[in-house]
């Protein structure tokens, strides 16, 4: 009697959780990533126009990869985030006829579009590594807008072809669970997919790259103070943070992966309190696309000032519209 309360009590926390947790993420998440797709847009091509003597042209690299991590993060908010909220907080249950949307497709978007926002924020790391070098030579890597631009389209078809066949093995068993029967396939998804892929390999390199950019940069201020690398530095600072998140945020899914498979199914009570481990770790999970807007809104004073830019020019742009809507509609139908 005392188990079943207890398993019931955990059961009930984590759906709650999830419900909560999971809509207000869907809610700041949407509103974040689509305000990060404008600014990011307006970087990438404010950038557009310099001149070729200046290396300006290559800053917007960093831009572009965040506008493409952006859209990413706005796809897996819009669609596996708001299908984790139906599973783990309403409780609702895959069947034979909805198998595709809600299992196939679901671990394809997901898979897909969290590699290709990893990669991105990876690749804008590794490009303000590049530009911050005293090296010409490394300097002298960091590619130009077009090959930026090709790159970002490798990252998308390369990681696009590796996910389906989540398409072919994903499939729903009898207690309505999205499931991989396939057992060889379930140890390449284990081991390549979550633990490697979304764990140690963007942890690992993010790490590296984002204290190592720091560090050029604090090396070049400290020997050339006048220099003005006020903007490097923010965008340096902002991709750093970005990676701490992330890097914490794929910590506790990977520690759930390697323990479902080393422990997983015991008992009913431990399958209880796993699920609310599973809940926990599953909205860390989703708070790296969902915060990344909020991480750059506080760490980065030219982002802030884009946004006010943004807000502005859009109020500024309403009261043009209705100036001149009232004086045409004071022109037409004159007081009498």
């Amino acid at each position: 009697m005392y188990y079943t309360q207890s398993t019931d009590r955990f059961n009930t926390i984590a759906h709650k959780l999830m419900i909560i947790f999971g809509i207000t993420m869907c809610i700041f998440g949407l509103i974040g990533n689509l305000l990060n797709i404008c600014v990011f847009t307006i970087w990438s091509r404010s950038r557009k126009k310099s001149n070729r003597y200046n290396h300006s042209n290559r800053t917007s690299n960093s831009s572009l990869y965040l506008l493409a991590s952006s859209f990413a993060n706005l796809m897996i908010i819009t669609y596996p985030l708001l299908t984790r909220i139906l599973f783990d907080g309403y409780q609702y249950r895959v069947t034979e006829t909805n198998v595709f949307i809600l299992c196939k497709l679901r671990y394809y978007i997901l898979h897909t579009f969290d590699l290709i926002s990893l990669t991105c924020i990876c690749m804008a790391t590794f490009d303000r590594y590049l530009l911050s070098s005293r090296k010409v030579r490394l300097r002298q890597m960091s590619t130009r807008r077009q090959r930026t631009k090709l790159i970002i389209l490798f990252i998308i078809v390369l990681i696009g072809s590796h996910s389906i066949p989540l398409i072919i093995y994903y499939d729903v068993s009898t207690n309505g669970q999205c499931i991989i029967f396939s057992i060889q396939y379930s140890y390449y998804y284990l081991y390549v997919f979550q633990i490697s892929l979304h764990g140690t390999i963007p942890i690992i390199f993010l790490s590296i790259f984002g204290l190592l950019t720091f560090k050029q940069l604090k090396i070049i201020t400290k020997h050339n103070p006048y220099n003005n690398l006020n903007s490097d530095r923010q965008l340096a600072r902002m991709l750093l943070l970005m990676s701490i998140a992330i890097i914490l945020s794929s910590i506790p899914n990977c520690i759930e992966q390697i323990y479902d498979v080393l422990f997983g199914g015991n008992s009913y009570e431990h399958s209880s309190k796993f699920f609310l481990y599973h809940v926990i770790s599953s909205i860390l999970f989703y708070t790296s696309p969902v915060t990344s807007f909020y991480i750059f809104y506080i760490s980065t004073p030219n982002f802030r000032n884009q946004i006010r830019n943004l807000i502005v020019n859009n109020r500024h742009t309403d009261y043009i519209v209705h100036d001149s809507i009232q004086s045409r509609s004071i022109t037409l139908f004159p007081s009498k």
